[in-house]
C-alpha cells in the first residue's frame, strides 16, 4: 500500500467510526482492450468524498508527506470551497483533524451515526 493508501485507509476507518457519511471516491481510467480504456470518476475528484451533518459536501485529498496537488485536484478543491462545501487536503489524521476544527466541525461532537444492515451480499 502507498502511503497515499495507508493515510486515506485511516481517516477512512475513523470517520466510518465516527458516523460521518463519506467513502472513497476513485478515479482513472483501465483499458479494456489494447485499443479502449475505460474512465471512470471525476478527473481530480477528492480521494474521499461526503456529506457533513449538516448538509455540506465534504471533500478530502490525501497525500503523503510530500505529494502535491494536481492543478485537476486544486482545481476541484477550490471548487467545492467556492460553492461552500469542505474541501482538505491531509497528510496526516491530525491535519484532517485540525481542518476539519477549524471548519467548525469538532469531531467529538458530532453525533454518532449507524446505518447498519447495508452490507454487500
Amino acid at each position: 500500500m502507498t502511503p497515499e493508501g495507508r493515510i486515506k485507509s485511516v481517516i477512512l476507518r475513523y470517520l466510518e467510526r465516527r458516523g460521518f457519511f463519506a467513502w472513497n471516491n476513485p478515479s482513472g481510467c483501465v483499458r479494456a482492450t489494447p485499443d479502449r480504456w475505460i474512465h471512470f470518476g471525476k478527473k481530480g475528484s477528492a480521494d474521499i468524498i461526503g456529506i457533513l451533518p449538516d448538509g455540506k459536501f465534504l471533500a478530502i485529498e490525501t497525500k503523503s508527506k510530500n505529494g502535491r496537488l494536481t492543478p485537476e485536484q486544486k482545481d476541484f478543491l477550490d471548487k467545492v470551497r467556492f460553492l461552500g462545501g469542505v474541501a482538505i487536503v491531509a497528510r496526516s489524521f491530525q491535519e484532517l483533524d485540525e481542518a476539519l476544527r477549524e471548519a467548525g466541525y469538532a469531531l467529538e461532537d458530532i453525533p454518532l451515526f449507524n446505518e447498519g444492515g447495508n452490507k454487500c451480499s
